[in-house]
């Protein structure tokens, strides 16, 4: 890492509209059940008008259900839902009401070709129990589900939470649809599980006999390999600095080499036989392990555990069987398919009028069966999107607004013409466009219309261009877009005690190359410049480090704390004041910003574009409207959520419009909204 000033680009237009690509691609594959959008916290990009979900003070309060639902339970079938539910009516939306028909339809649009396949596999896997007369009753499918709460240490409560938590899966779900074929498949592959004395003996090798502690530095070319193994045996006590500096393997980098103990049986033979033939302190040979060459340096040897295999043959036994079963069921699984006879008619319109959609090895698949199954598994969440459509659908009759076919193919091209190449003759490539949007979603064309397309073209017309630019916001654009940015790694926390820890350390080591650049440069036997240098790449290398290990960031932490460039009027405003006030070769404090924590290392900054205001104010000004306008159907979408009644009886929850002050005034006009830049 250095700290030389970077250039950004030198074509005025070019950031601008990549911004404006990015804010109109967001739009146009928005989806209306709500998408979670994580935002960088140095990122400079416009939110998106996607359909922001209820807002945290609006909490929902229990509904009265009109009927109850139909329970559910597991057997040693799969469970039947061939019978409808009786709860008519899944939601009320300003006194307007959804139908389960209406679910139904909107669940099997967006889910049924994914959702069928899945019941055709669990369907295969119950005919091949069913032929063969093996069970997996409900105490079995209770058995497995304590069995993996315990070994997690959950409570079986505790784990069911926590699976619906983590994964948005149901108890329902998770003991029909997972807990039950995975039962199912074991016990279709039992006479392929048997564990020989040969695989005991291995695994009780690997379990409790001897091991090796031994670092490692990874390399891509068998020259650097040879470069690094040679300066290793010069010097063995440098081994791990050689592996922070230069390993390709960013894991044990960063533990100077260190690896968790080679076992045996455990890994590569190759590894395995070098490190258990060498003696402590000694360096091998280079290795070639799956295109990568590899150095090890033994520390020392780990003695094996005294403990009688008998006493622990049942656990080993179960380690081998757990991951046999993985390959085995697969190959269960693939044989049932290749004997399966399968009849797909989800996409015949002809088949489904007569209300089935599959037929398996003579079985049929109803519509209704299928709808149910959907709507357990992605209901609550067709259900929100059809919620939030219905609002502005109602906005838009109260407005007498309509939405043409017209509207949408205009709203397409403009998504389009920034988002894919033109065509020859410099009209937007639709086509293409389209191709891109529907594969990259994995949604049909009618989908992205009807979820994407009209939403935002509804919105667009309901906050009717009520945007203002002003002078103002045209210098801050300019600044933004072509002022001085600040380089600088970033570490992202969400815990505040984890922060002051990896602070610490970062200020520590900081503390300590800083007092040695000092006296390199006071010694004079290193120039000032080469010092600044030494101490920017030590220093960065060792929080990039710490980025990689702690930033809950998915984009720092992969890049070892590169963010892009802080600019000003970016969105944080707290985080750019803070980065502006750094120097290069600063760090900075621990920075909050909402609920996150930032510490920063400031590498230098950029140098502003040589751009008169005047030649890209038109770009300026069309930019800024583009991301006020979106910025206005973001916000009159959350007041159309403040200000409804909603009972979602699927969710058990309900929602009573918020008030101004006065608790009796209704929904406000739309008023101009100020640019987020």
């Amino acid at each position: 890492m250095t700290h030389s000033t970077s250039r950004t680009s030198c074509e005025p237009a070019a950031g601008i509209r990549r911004r404006r690509q990015i804010g109109l691609v967001l739009v146009s594959v928005l989806i209306l059940s709500g998408v979670l959008a994580v935002r960088h916290y140095w990122s400079a990009e416009p939110a998106s008008a996607q359909m922001p979900q209820r807002a945290p003070n609006q909490a929902a309060r229990p509904a009265v259900r009109p009927q109850p639902s139909r329970p559910e339970t597991t057997t040693s079938q799969p469970p039947s839902r061939g019978a409808a539910p009786t709860m008519d009516i899944v939601a009320r939306v300003n006194g307007e009401t959804l139908s389960r028909e209406d679910l139904a339809r909107e669940c099997l649009r967006h889910y049924g070709r994914d959702v069928l396949e899945s019941v055709i596999s669990k369907q295969l896997i119950a005919m091949e129990c069913a032929s063969r007369g093996i069970q997996v009753t409900q105490a079995d499918v209770n058995a497995e589900v304590d069995r993996m709460a315990k070994h997690f240490n959950f409570s079986v409560q505790q784990w069911y939470e926590m699976i619906e938590k983590e994964r948005g899966i149901r108890p329902s779900q998770y003991t029909n649809d997972i807990v039950w074929p995975t039962l199912a498949l074991r016990r279709l592959a039992a006479d392929q599980l048997t564990v020989s004395d040969e695989e005991l003996r291995r695994e009780y090798e690997t379990q409790y006999g001897p091991s090796v502690r031994a670092r490692l530095i990874a390399c891509d070319t068998p020259e650097d390999a040879e470069r690094l193994r040679a300066t290793a045996l010069a010097n063995p006590d440098d081994f791990g600095r050689l592996a922070k500096d230069h390993s390709k393997d960013p894991t044990s980098a960063a533990e100077l080499g260190f690896i968790p103990p080679i076992c045996m049986h455990g890994g590569p033979k190759e590894i395995e036989e070098a490190a258990f033939a060498m003696k402590d302190g000694e360096i091998s040979p280079v290795i070639e392990i799956h295109g990568q060459y590899v150095i090890l340096k033994r520390e020392s040897g780990v003695a094996g555990r005294e403990v009688p295999i008998d006493k622990v043959a049942a656990k080993l036994r179960h380690l081998i069987e757990e991951r046999k079963i993985r390959r085995v069921a697969d190959e269960v699984f693939s044989q049932l398919q290749k004997k399966a006879k399968v009849e797909n008619y989800l996409n015949d319109p002809d088949k489904r009028a007569t209300g089935i959609v599959a037929v398996l090895n003579g079985r049929q698949i109803t519509a209704r069966q299928l709808a149910e199954v959907c709507i357990e598994r992605h209901g609550k969440e067709a259900l929100e999107g059809m919620i939030n459509r219905r609002m502005i659908e109602q906005a838009c009759k109260k407005a007498k607004i309509e939405v043409t076919e017209e509207d949408m193919h205009e709203e397409i091209a403009r998504a389009a013409s920034v988002s894919v190449k033109p065509k020859a003759d410099g009209t937007p490539d639709v086509e293409a466009w389209i191709e891109l949007v529907t594969q990259q979603q994995n949604i049909s064309y009618e989908v992205y219309k009807h979820d994407s397309v009209w939403p935002s073209v509804a919105l667009r017309k309901l906050v009717d261009g009520r945007t203002d630019v002003t002078e103002e916001d045209i210098e801050k654009g300019f600044e933004a877009n072509y002022g001085p940015r600040v380089r600088c790694l970033a570490i992202v926390f969400a815990d505040l005690r984890q922060t002051k820890r990896v602070w610490e350390l970062a200020r520590n080591e900081y503390n300590r190359l800083a007092d040695a650049r000092k006296k390199q440069i006071e010694s004079g036997m290193t120039p000032r410049e080469q010092a600044d240098q030494m101490f920017f790449d030590s220093f960065g290398d060792f929080f990039g480090n710490l980025a990689e290990q702690y930033s809950r960031d998915p984009g720092s932490k992969n890049l070892r704390g590169q963010v892009p460039p802080i600019r000003k009027f970016g969105g944080q405003p707290v985080l750019e004041r803070e980065a502006f006030a750094l120097q290069p070769g600063e760090l900075s404090g621990i920075i909050q910003v909402d609920d996150m924590y930032v510490v920063l290392f400031c590498q230098g900054h950029t140098t502003p574009e040589n751009v008169d205001l005047a030649t890209v104010r038109d770009l300026i000004v069309e930019d800024l409207r583009e991301k006020k306008l979106h910025q206005a159907m973001a916000d009159y979408f959350q007041r159309l959520q403040d200000f409804s009644t909603v009972d979602n009886y699927l969710a058990g929850t309900t929602q009573s419009p918020q008030r101004d002050m006065d608790n009796s005034r209704p929904l406000a006009p739309m008023r101009q909204t100020s640019a987020r830049r």
